[in-house]
């Protein structure tokens, strides 16, 4: 009988949440080990050595506890530590930027990209540098007036305009993402996006999602919010099918289970906020302290 592969994935707090959920969707016999590392988010105003230390903590843990494969479900991590995280470990780990990018130039109807992100991910550019990258290799978006446009010279396609929103991740840590005071912060932030006149919008940071209904309020029709999970999902089904079969199960393989969450801080507040989120009930929460772990 084949077994179920076990990946890690992990995030500041709740927003990996919307990555979980599309991957359980699209894969159903994968099995999860989630971490919230709540005791420190939000992770939007860390410095680069210490978003290393927390991605090198955390790895190694979900490593210990089997993962086959990690996905950094944390944009501002993965724009600033993932190359650190891939040179140091042996696995497969996926992160958000170069998924997110790719997907925003298929998205792209007019070649006037925008960002909304954590002010860590913002100073990174990793997002403008991952769209130039993308557009490098030959993606091309899939209006065939603007293709035909950029392929002769006639328009360009690039990020143009990056927005750092430090409040929107407390907020939806809080519980407050369809609330008065997340609409009020949502003009203070998008009103330069439409000022810049984009098109297409990526949500660089998994939180945001949760935010959806009070950011297409805003913007309106017009313009498309560009989710990078949904690319995530098929990056993972690939590294899936690439990983050969072991005869040894690890740890975490035993038992019957689909998800396992470990949070650095509260687990009540964790199972209270994301099931509100998830609109399904959480269970199988751990409180996991990284000084007991031996690996802080």
């Amino acid at each position: 009988m084949k077994r179920q592969h076990v990946i890690g994935m992990f995030d500041s707090g709740v927003g990996g949440l919307t990555v979980m959920k599309r991957i359980r969707e699209q894969l159903p016999d994968v099995r999860i080990i989630y971490v919230g590392d709540t005791a420190r988010v939000p992770y939007g105003n860390r410095g680069k050595e210490e978003l290393i230390r927390f991605g090198e903590e955390i790895s190694s843990f979900l490593i210990s506890q089997g993962a086959e494969a990690i996905v950094v479900a944390c944009n501002t991590s993965s724009a600033v530590a993932l190359p650190a995280l891939r040179e140091r470990f042996g696995i497969p780990i996926i992160g958000t930027i170069d998924q997110g990018a790719r997907l925003a130039v298929q998205t792209t109807k007019r070649g006037r990209i925008g960002l909304i992100a954590t002010e860590a991910t913002v100073r990174s550019r990793a997002y403008s540098l991952a769209v130039s990258q993308a557009l490098a290799k030959g993606v091309l978006p899939r209006a065939a007036d603007l293709r035909a446009a950029y392929q002769s010279g006639e328009k360009s396609i690039g990020l143009v305009k990056a927005q750092g929103c430090p409040l929107f991740v407390p907020i939806v840590e809080a519980g407050l993402a369809n609330s008065v005071e997340a609409k009020v912060i949502a003009k203070l932030y998008l009103g330069p996006l439409l000022a810049a006149d984009v098109d297409a919008v990526i949500l660089g940071c998994t939180h945001y999602p949760f935010l959806v209904q009070v950011i297409r309020e805003f913007f309106g029709p017009d313009v498309d919010l560009v989710d990078p999970a949904e690319a995530m999902v098929e990056e993972l089904r690939h590294v899936l099918a690439g990983l050969e079969e072991r005869e040894e199960m690890p740890p975490a393989g035993r038992g019957n289970w689909h998800v396992r969450y470990y949070v650095s801080g509260y687990p009540e507040l964790f199972v209270q906020v994301g099931a509100t989120l998830l609109k399904e009930p959480i269970t199988d929460v751990r409180q996991i302290n990284w000084a007991e772990t031996g690996l802080d």
